[in-house]
């Protein structure tokens, strides 16, 4: 087993739960970040250093990179700009690769998206293919030795998905929906984590790509009707959803991208939908690890029902008291 593992984008959503699997094995993990308040969460695991770093700094990044024997690289957006996509989704992958052939060589396990595609209806997905073309050169000319999972939408306790519909759901009696007949097979964030720590554990899964994703296939519209049921919202019946059309969908997401922080939905969310989002069945997957992939109709109820939402505030309560 890799014995350090430089962890781009660890203090996340999925990076919290790969440095809890990490944890459990031993590793010792190094989790970069803008600020250190971003990681608090990971300041009482023994295993963990969470450093200030910019890694989009080319000198700094291949500083951490040679300190380490493995790279995971989790950092992705979701809105932005073409120039912003091309930042993360492109450019930073390729200093990756270039730190790495610095150190002479490195495992790398890169997180890209299911439906990254060159010809992909969205700048996130163009981005998402560009970004993995680069490292696959980079690996076929050089000595990095290359892994690359695409997940399906990620849920999870801490996710900006389910949680987002619900809170949706807490605020207006009724949600309008663009694109709710767009099919999306759900991953847990712990089968993704999972994934990630095998494909450390075994060299033979280098060159390989896979698609990560959970057993069923869900629509959007199924997606939003469960996150208002299973949080209990109109008596356990959730709000009722009216479909728009997606011209007025487009109009909907721009106001939202116009408005201060982070978008609930853009115009490229929206053109991403244009294709499913589903395992295509040409690449190996969750099972080819050697790991059953949860349903989400079986974790989904836990985490967004009241015990769940109890279990979050409990958890919040102790890290402030921390």
């Amino acid at each position: 087993m890799t014995q350090r593992v430089l962890i781009l984008g660890g203090s996340g959503f999925v990076g919290r739960h790969i440095v809890e699997r990490l944890q459990r094995q031993g590793v010792a993990m190094t989790v970069p970040t803008r600020r250190l308040t971003n990681a608090r969460h990971l300041w009482h695991q023994p295993k963990v250093e969470a450093v200030v770093a910019d890694v989009f700094d080319a000198p700094t990044l291949a500083r951490l990179v040679g300190e380490h024997d493995a790279v995971i690289n989790l950092v992705a957006i979701l809105h932005g700009s073409k120039s912003e996509f091309e930042r993360v989704h492109v450019e930073l992958p390729r200093r990756i690769a270039e730190a790495c052939a610095q150190a002479g060589g490195r495992r790398l396990v890169h997180i890209s998206a299911l439906g990254a595609a060159a010809d992909g209806p969205s700048k996130y997905q163009r981005s998402k293919a560009r970004g993995e073309a680069v490292l696959g050169q980079a690996a076929q000319v050089g000595s990095l030795q290359l892994t690359v999972l695409r997940p399906s939408v990620i849920f999870g306790a801490e996710d900006r998905f389910l949680n987002l519909f619900a809170g949706l759901q807490r605020i207006f009696p009724v949600i309008p929906l663009a694109g709710g007949d767009a099919r999306f097979q759900p991953v847990w964030v712990r089968d993704v984590a999972e994934a990630v720590v095998a494909c450390l554990e075994d060299d033979t899964t280098i060159g390989q790509t896979y698609e990560l994703c959970g057993p069923e296939v869900w629509t959007l519209r199924e997606l939003v009707k469960a996150a208002g049921r299973w949080s209990g919202i109109g008596a356990g019946k959730g709000r009722p959803v009216v479909g728009v059309p997606m011209a007025l969908g487009r109009l909907q997401a721009l106001a939202m991208e116009w408005m201060p922080g982070q978008p609930l939905m853009s115009r490229d969310n929206l053109d991403s939908m244009k294709v499913d989002n589903v395992a295509g069945g040409q690449l190996p997957g969750l099972e080819s690890l050697g790991i059953r992939a949860a349903p989400l109709s079986a974790v989904g109820p836990q985490y967004l029902g009241q015990t769940g939402l109890q279990a979050r505030l409990d958890q919040y309560r102790r890290s402030a008291r921390r």
